[in-house]
């Protein structure tokens, strides 16, 4: 157990890392980041940045030498590193876990061996692979880079034979190929798995995606209670199966029938998870803290329904938005990230809106949000 005074060292410096350096300090935890950014989004709030990039052996050693126990933002880096890690301090989760999440197709065929309910996927390491795969799957389907894909990034959707030549540039790297489901929601548990394999799990919540990227989460989801028990309990279960530490995300799909499918599972704090800051008696990222820190799970109750919607830099392209008139509602919780530079698709911040409203607090969220748009945005759309 790990107690407030210790160190927490976290690699990448990301908003995620920022917000569990934030956390962390609140705790009482001493935390060093080590990010190649020198003005990172948690490097602005840890106690020590080591400059370099996250893959870098000497300085990842030099982490863990100044932690009692080591974490991560995000789950591409080298299993091989984080397991020389392992053998200076303890790390959450573990580079078995992260071995075998990273690569798509490894998560897939983990889950398969398990019976765990996923949507049907081929290997296609190349062009040849890849016809072979579209004839098992057939059309519409889904090219996936097998490793360092997020936010839309990596993927290709196929929807005929004619498509196929677009997919040589993500052919430059192993994919997998999945079949296109017909989906009613998308959704995410949220869950923490302590060190003695104990699991709560924070309201399932539905979201939204734009162009790849996650626009909006709505929690609790809109999902009957007696459909909501079996998707905790089969998140739970992947925790359980993987040996994870830590918090950990299961995406899933829920088809119009009802069924579920598991969709991919991110071993760390998430975007979807957002909402918990701020609307939970305990956020996504004390909670990651407490587990990896082997403390006891804290409650998951939530304040809501909220709505969290992310802000990307689009809304930058006229200057700074107006955060007065955001702010200007009294149930609205603003969060920026501290990035200096706005681009395209950039993850700047997110803000939540807490409590039911009339119409329904997801309509009143995105009235909100497109007050938030430049000029041209808001016109076209």
């Amino acid at each position: 157990m790990i107690l407030p005074g210790q160190t927490i060292g976290i690699l990448g410096g990301g908003q995620l890392g920022r917000f569990l350096g934030l956390e962390a300090r609140l705790m009482g935890f001493k935390t060093v980041v080590l990010d190649p950014t020198p003005d990172s989004p948690a490097a602005q709030v840890c106690d020590r940045h080591i400059q370099a990039a996250v893959d870098d052996s000497t300085a990842a050693l030099e982490l863990a030498r100044l932690s009692d126990v080591v974490t991560l933002e995000w789950e591409l880096i080298p299993a091989a590193l984080l397991e020389k890690i392992e053998k200076v301090k303890p790390l959450f989760p573990s580079s078995k876990v992260i071995a075998t999440i990273s690569d798509r197709l490894v998560q897939k065929e983990f889950l398969k061996e398990r019976g765990f309910p996923q949507t049907p996927f081929v290997p296609a390491a190349n062009r040849q692979e890849l016809e072979a795969a579209t004839k098992t799957l057939g059309f519409p389907c889904v090219l996936k880079r097998r490793r360092h894909g997020y936010d839309g990034k990596g993927q290709l959707r196929l929807h005929s034979p004619a498509d196929l030549p677009k997919a040589a540039p993500l052919l430059e790297a192993p994919c997998v190929l999945e079949a296109l489901v017909s989906f009613d929601k998308e959704i995410s548990v949220i869950l923490a798995v302590g060190r003695e394999g104990q699991t709560r799990a924070f309201p399932i919540a539905e979201n939204v995606h734009r162009g790849g990227i996650l626009h909006s989460t709505l929690a609790p989801a809109s999902i009957p209670i007696p459909q909501s028990d079996p998707i905790l309990a089969l998140a739970e279960k992947v925790g359980r199966d993987l040996g994870h530490v830590g918090v950990m995300t299961v995406e899933m799909f829920v088809e119009t029938g009802g069924r579920v499918l598991i969709n991919e599972i991110a071993p760390r704090v998430h975007n979807s998870g957002h909402y918990t800051l701020g609307a939970c008696a305990t956020s996504q990222f004390e909670q990651h803290i407490r587990a990896v820190g082997g403390l006891p799970l804290g409650s998951t109750v939530v304040e809501g329904p909220v709505v969290m919607i992310n802000l990307l830099g689009e809304l930058w392209s006229d200057g700074e938005p107006r955060w007065d008139l955001l702010l200007a509602h009294p149930s609205v919780k603003l969060f920026l990230y501290g990035k200096a530079k706005a681009a395209p698709g950039r993850k700047m911040g997110h803000f939540l809106f807490i409590g039911d409203y009339p119409g329904g607090p997801l309509a009143e969220a995105e009235r909100l949000y497109r007050g938030l748009l430049p000029v041209s945005a808001a016109t076209a759309d």
